[in-house]
């Protein structure tokens, strides 16, 4: 469809009334409808939390798309099968606020309710994708060994579930610990964890958790796995996650404001799902893994080439599924959400319409999508009112898909780009129609 250009502008859609009061021994409700449009906003209001500095460099650009086509009449169609538009997907999965990229360039920018440029919003799981960042450049510094167990590092879970789980089964979620990830379920592993934390702890909680099956096996989503994870980067560097997350992800993508991340009774950061981040530097650490986890670097104004964040050869590892990680997926819950996908370092990979995406997704709506064939980075903060929403997360892929789409079909030199390849992008992924794929890993 031929998009009519327009100059870029920021919406701002109308807001909804104050939230009730939080209620609730642990305010274990902030997430549920009315709370959850206001609390999204407001974490820092509702639990104690730590400030992930942006530091003192400078804020990496993020240039406005000098004509910026419409997406809101482009045609999509919905999960059930309808017809409808873009502008009605995004109205209709409670959209706090919506931010697109292509090439790095802001091309769609929009917030509603009590959201703006320059408010955080709590993240949720996309937290997960950042720990497994900040894992990637503790082992390219020899820091972390990812076949180590994970009583190398934190000898308080010897003995325990977690105790010879190695770091590489807890960043794909292969742990064989018991943990139920059911949020409707008030008994669930998930809520009994959240409610002990305010007294206890993460830590001790952690300790609990038995062991039920070996470990390397299926793919099953287990909050606790990045939990554990985060404990051994901060048990490995003696360094707390919100220094980490501050020193080896946000300060280097040249973030433009602090983040935060909750903290449980004891103040150990929570790792699964603690952070609260602007939407737009969410875009930028979309587009550095994207750029294939570099940056521009720039000095004194001017561009000097790029700059590693997060190691190529990770990215690579993580793009370039094989079979047993393809395997491990198939014989899971994920596959039912994402046919033909994969989990793995803590990012989410789809076939997409145009090409396979990464995905750092979060519950109640929160999304990154990385699209390398549109060279687009679509950013969707939310406030669903139920935690896992399948229609709305289906219809929410198929918009940032539609919109990559139709932006590269305008712009097709960014998509196809000869001898260009980027160094932690894989290249060279086969699918045919069966389950049975041929991958290559080598960078393009």
């Amino acid at each position: 469809m031929t998009l009519a250009r327009r100059s870029p502008r920021i919406r701002v859609m109308s807001s909804l009334p104050p939230a009730q009061r939080i209620s609730g021994s642990n305010g274990d409700n902030w997430l549920d409808a009315p709370h959850g449009a206001w609390a999204v906003w407001h974490l820092d209001e509702l639990a104690p939390t730590a400030t992930v500095s942006r530091g003192t460099g400078p804020v990496r650009a993020l240039p406005t798309a000098a004509r910026e086509p419409s997406v809101d009449t482009l045609p999509v169609t919905r999960q059930d099968g309808s017809e409808t538009t873009v502008r009605t997907v995004l109205e209709a999965t409670d959209t706090d606020a919506f931010v697109v990229l292509q090439d790095g360039a802001i091309v769609h920018e929009e917030y509603a309710h009590d959201g703006a440029q320059t408010e955080r919003h709590a993240v949720l799981s996309v937290t997960k994708s950042v720990v497994g960042c900040v894992v990637a450049v503790l082992a390219e510094r020899g820091v972390l060994d990812p076949t180590a167990p994970v009583c190398a590092y934190v000898p308080e879970l010897a003995g325990t579930g977690y105790g010879d789980a190695t770091l590489r089964n807890l960043l794909d979620m292969r742990s064989g610990v018991r943990f139920v990830e059911a949020y409707s379920d008030p008994s669930s592993d998930l809520n009994e964890m959240e409610r002990r934390v305010v007294d206890d702890g993460l830590h001790a909680y952690l300790r609990t958790l038995p062991q039920e099956r070996p470990h390397g096996g299926s793919f099953r989503y287990r909050s606790s796995d990045t939990d554990v994870l985060g404990w051994v980067c901060e048990a490995a560097t003696a360094s707390p996650m919100a220094s980490l997350m501050s020193d080896l992800v946000w300060q280097p993508i040249g973030a433009e404001a602090d983040a935060y991340i909750s903290c449980d009774g004891q103040g150990s950061a929570i790792h699964d799902g603690g952070l609260a981040a602007r939407a737009r530097d969410l875009a930028r650490f979309g587009q550095m893994l994207l750029d294939g986890g570099t940056v521009p670097d720039v000095a004194d104004g001017a561009d000097t080439g790029h700059r590693t964040v997060i190691p190529a050869r990770w990215l690579r590892d993580s793009w370039g599924v094989d079979s047993d990680i393809r395997s491990a997926f198939i014989d899971s819950p994920g596959e039912l959400a994402y046919p033909g996908g994969w989990y793995r370092n803590q990012m989410w990979f789809r076939p997409g319409a145009h090409g396979d995406v990464l995905l750092c997704i979060g519950i109640h709506g929160q999304l990154v999508h990385v699209s390398r064939r549109t060279r687009t980075v679509c950013v969707k903060l939310s406030h669903w009112p139920q935690a896992v929403d399948l229609s709305r997360t289906q219809d929410t892929l198929r918009v940032c898909d539609t919109i990559g789409g139709s932006l590269t079909a305008r712009r097709p030199h960014l998509s196809a780009r000869p001898g260009r390849g980027l160094p932690g992008v894989a290249a060279g992924i086969r699918r045919n129609a069966s389950t049975t794929h041929t991958w290559s890993t080598a960078a393009s």
